[in-house]
This record gives structure tokens, C-alpha cells and sequence, in this order.
């Protein structure tokens, strides 16, 4: 196989680029590794409601997510935040109208986040895009990159000008060997880079009828005593069902070994804080991203505790000269981590290439 720009990552950032390089007409090929795209982005539906297992919210100032939005007529409405904050002691006693709805002023997407992933998808040629192959190696000695991949367990060569890789920075340093080989401060800094949530899980509590907004209750919420230590309102734009979700303060290794355990407890914490109608949900679903290697490596099991400064590692910006080039939501300067990231970096490449081209004629 022969392209001009191999794309690497299925996820927001990979999709972005590949309808950037659709647009002005461009030649790309986009390989993924699971047999799905979105990466991190992840929306499922339970009795007919759409809910985001990944990230689910933008803010105002994010424009690229605001105007792809738009483009795709996906209606944009604000999170959920009328009504008192509960708040859960370490003791599990339980406070209400303690602080303020933390996500109050984010938007949402109606039908999830992934009603982003599936516009993009639509929009380019599926010939274009092959899921189930993993990028294995790199060799960027000579004027062109020359690509190994696993297929579905068979080896397959892609050649191409350039190779953009929109996976997270640990991933590649944990997974895929380069000819010449990249120095030790450059896999150091590879490595350095923290997964942006890769090391989260979320709960996501669906029922028939919203009783915590029946309280008087927003749906927000903080604990000290877990397992969920983060709940939010997750319900859809219009109608039912509803749901609340929660990040899990529960380490990844016992998420693990103890789920079953962790679950129960999670519909008891649910039940203490907003009543006694939340004892029997309609789905309780587990979505732990500590578990899924091509998203999160050992590293990213301790997720980091405040955002991150992200960009591109500077030692890593001269391999663009060879053909390598990194375009993951981790190496966006400005919105690194967010889901404007993601589009950030897919956007800032598309500009480099277009720029690139046009010099040289």
C-alpha cells in the first residue's frame, strides 16, 4: 500500500485531519488500531438515550468543537445545574446545597460526543479508513516513511511521504520501534506525557425518571467516601431515560480485582446521597479506560491529579523534517487534553502541510 499522508489513530484528532486532507483534495490513508473509531470518545445507548462513557463536555471559547458542531447540525446544549450540590463526608454523611455545580456553563452534544466521530466518519471515503491495524514500526531513513502494521495478525507495508501520529505519546513509545531509532531523550520525553484521562473509569447510573431533579437536586455532586468521588447529571438533551455518572476514586489495579464489589457499593453511595428511588438502576455500566492498552499504558494507571501543560516536546518537533509527525489532543499547546485539543493538533498539522505544499511550488 502506497499513500501520501498515513494517518495513525481513529480518534478525534486522527478523523479531524482526515477531513482537513478530504477537503483540499488530498491523498491520506487513516489506519486504526481498535475495530472501532473515536479513541477516547465513547457513547453507547440504553433504552433508547444516548450516554458519553468518555469525555462529554466543551466550553464556551472552544470554537473548533462549537463550529463542527454547527457544520454537522448537532444541537449544542448546556450541562444540566439547577438545584443543590450534595456533598458526601469521608464518614458518608451527607450535606446538601454544599458549593456550587462545578460543570455549570459547559455544553453538551445532543446524542453524545460521538455524534462527532460518527458525522466525520460519514464524511470521508470509508476506502480511506481501515480499523483493526496496529502500527508496529517506523522507517523514516530515507525521503519517504515506510510504515509496518499488523492486520488483523497479518504484516502489511504502507509507504508514504509522511506518517501523522494522532495516538496518545506513551502509546507510541510503548509500542512502536523506529528506524533509526529515536534517542533516549526522545522516547523519555514520548514517555512524559500523560494520557489525559487514560487513567479515569466512569459509572453511568441510567433511570427512568429524573428523581434527584425532582429533589431539587442538580445532580452534582462531591465524596469523600466514594467509590465515586466526581457525579454529574448525564441525562439526554430532551426526555428520558435519565442518568447520572461518576468518576471512580477507586485505583485502577483494585477496579480490577474488586468491580462486582465496587459496583454495589457505587448503587448504595448513588442511594445515600440523592434517595432511596436510586437503588434499582435501569444500567449501571462500568466504562474504565485503565484497562484499554492502546488508550492507557502502565504509566497512565495513576492518573494525574491537575491538567497537565501540554504541546509538543520540543526534541520532537525536528522529526517533522523526516516525515514523522505527532497529532495527538497531548500535544496541543493551547487546549491540550480537551476535545478542542484534539482538533487543535489535527488542524495545526493540515495548516503545516497545506504551507508545505505551497512553498514548493
Amino acid at each position: 500500500m502506497q499513500t501520501d499522508t498515513l494517518i495513525v489513530g481513529g480518534g478525534l484528532s486522527g478523523l479531524a485531519l482526515a477531513d482537513h486532507l478530504a477537503r483540499q483534495g488530498r491523498d491520506f490513508l487513516l489506519i486504526e488500531a481498535q475495530d472501532r473509531l473515536g479513541g477516547r470518545i465513547l457513547t453507547k445507548e440504553f433504552s433508547g438515550g444516548a450516554f458519553d462513557l468518555g469525555p462529554a463536555w466543551f466550553w464556551p471559547g472552544q470554537l473548533r468543537i462549537a463550529a463542527l458542531a454547527e457544520r454537522f447540525q448537532i444541537p449544542v446544549f448546556e450541562q444540566f445545574s439547577t438545584g443543590d450540590l450534595v456533598y458526601q463526608e469521608q464518614n458518608g454523611t451527607v450535606q446538601r446545597g454544599r458549593g456550587y455545580a462545578s460543570m455549570e456553563g459547559s455544553y453538551r452534544l445532543a446524542g453524545g460526543i460521538g455524534r462527532l466521530v460518527d458525522a466525520l466518519t460519514k464524511a470521508l471515503d470509508p476506502g480511506m479508513i481501515i480499523t483493526n491495524t496496529r502500527l508496529t514500526s517506523v522507517d523514516h531513513s530515507a525521503d519517504n516513511v515506510t510504515a509496518q502494521v499488523d492486520q488483523n495478525g497479518r504484516a502489511q507495508t504502507i509507504k508514504a511521504n509522511r506518517i501523522v501520529m494522532a495516538m496518545p505519546p506513551r502509546v507510541i513509545a510503548d509500542t512502536v520501534t523506529f528506524e533509526p531509532a529515536l534517542d533516549a531523550a526522545r522516547m523519555q520525553a514520548l514517555q512524559n506525557v500523560p494520557t489525559w484521562m487514560a487513567g479515569q473509569a466512569k459509572i453511568v447510573a441510567v433511570y427512568d425518571e429524573p428523581y434527584w431533579r425532582k429533589a431539587g437536586l442538580s445532580g452534582d455532586a462531591m465524596s469523600q467516601q466514594g467509590p465515586m468521588v466526581e457525579i454529574h447529571d448525564a441525562s439526554p438533551r430532551q426526555g428520558g431515560p435519565y442518568a447520572l455518572f461518576g468518576f471512580v476514586g477507586v485505583p485502577a489495579d483494585a477496579r480490577a480485582q474488586h468491580k462486582d464489589e465496587m459496583m454495589r457499593l457505587a448503587v448504595m453511595q448513588l442511594t445515600a446521597m440523592f434517595g432511596p428511588e436510586m437503588a434499582d438502576p435501569m444500567h449501571l455500566v462500568l466504562q474504565d479506560w485503565a484497562t484499554i492498552p492502546d488508550i492507557a499504558r502502565p504509566q497512565d494507571r495513576h492518573p494525574v491529579r491537575s491538567h497537565p501543560r501540554y504541546g509538543l516536546p520540543t526534541n520532537l518537533r525536528a522529526l517533522s523534517a523526516r516525515g514523522v509527525i505527532f497529532a495527538s489532543t497531548e500535544t496541543a499547546p493551547e487546549f491540550g487534553g480537551f476535545l478542542e485539543g484534539a482538533l487543535e493538533a489535527a488542524e495545526h498539522v493540515a495548516r503545516t502541510l497545506a504551507l508545505h505544499e505551497t512553498m514548493q511550488i
